[in-house]
C-alpha cells in the first residue's frame, strides 16, 4: 500500500499548529518556557510502507538508549521547523534532504522535560544512504506502518516519573521499546492515516 502524497498532504496541517492538549498526560508548560525542537517521521515508501527511527546511544546526558525519530533543538539560523527537521536527520543519520518530500505537520508535542516537539512527516524515497552519527545514534531502523497501524500493538502504560505519576504509550516492535513522546506521535499519525482510509 503506497501512500499517495497529495492524499497525505489533504490530511495534514500545511502549517505549524497551535500548541493543544495531548490526551498522553496533563501537560504542565515549563517554569522557563520551552525549547523549540522538530523531528521528522520519514515514511520509507516501498510496496508495504515503513517509518524509520533511530535508537540514541547510552552516552547522551538526555533520553540515553530511547528509541526516537531523528531530529533535535532548533538553531537561530533554522528558517522553519522544516529545515530544523531535515537538518538534524541528515546530521544524525545522513540522509539528505534531496530524499525527503516533506507532506505536512502533525500536532505539537510539549515534553515533560521542557520541549515543544514539532513533528514533521516526510516521504522518504528510495536509495537513501545511512551514516549515523556514532556519538548520538547506537541504531537506525524500520517499522511496518501496517504494525503501527494495528491498535492491538499499543499500551497504555503509567509510571512514576520524577514524583509525577504519568500515563504513556507504548509499543513493543521485537526488541525496540517505543513510548512516550515518540509513541505519542506515532498514534497522532495513525489517526491521520486512518482518517485517510475513511474518506
Amino acid at each position: 500500500m503506497m501512500l499517495a502524497l497529495e492524499q497525505l498532504r489533504a490530511s495534514l496541517p500545511q502549517h505549524p499548529p497551535e500548541l493543544t492538549e495531548h490526551d498522553d498526560y496533563h501537560m504542565m508548560p515549563p517554569a522557563t518556557g520551552a525549547a523549540k525542537a522538530a523531528v521528522l517521521l520519514p515514511i520509507v515508501q516501498r510496496e508495504a510502507p515503513a517509518l524509520l527511527f533511530t535508537r540514541r546511544t547510552d552516552s547522551l546526558a538526555r533520553h540515553s538508549g530511547q528509541v526516537s525519530f531523528p531530529g533535535g533543538r532548533s538553531e537561530p539560523g533554522d528558517l522553519s521547523p522544516i529545515e530544523t527537521a531535515l537538518r538534524e536527520t541528515f546530521e544524525e543519520t545522513g540522509i539528505a534532504p534531496s530524499y525527503v518530500t516533506v507532506a505536512g505537520y502533525l500536532d505539537r508535542y510539549l515534553t515533560g522535560t521542557g520541549f515543544d516537539i514539532q513533528p514533521v512527516v516526510g516521504l522518504l524515497a528510495d536509495g537513501f544512504a545511512l551514516v549515523p552519527d556514532a556519538a548520538e545514534v547506537a541504531e537506525i531502523f524500520e517499522v511496518p506502518l501496517a504494525f503501527l497501524c494495528d491498535p492491538l500493538h499499543l499500551r497504555r502504560e503509567s509510571r512514576e516519573i520524577k514524583g509525577i505519576k504519568r500515563s504513556f504509550y507504548a509499543f513493543t516492535y521485537e526488541d525496540h521499546e517505543i513510548w512516550g513522546a515518540t509513541a505519542a506521535i506515532v498514534v497522532a499519525l495513525v489517526k491521520r492515516l486512518n482518517d485517510m482510509a475513511v474518506k
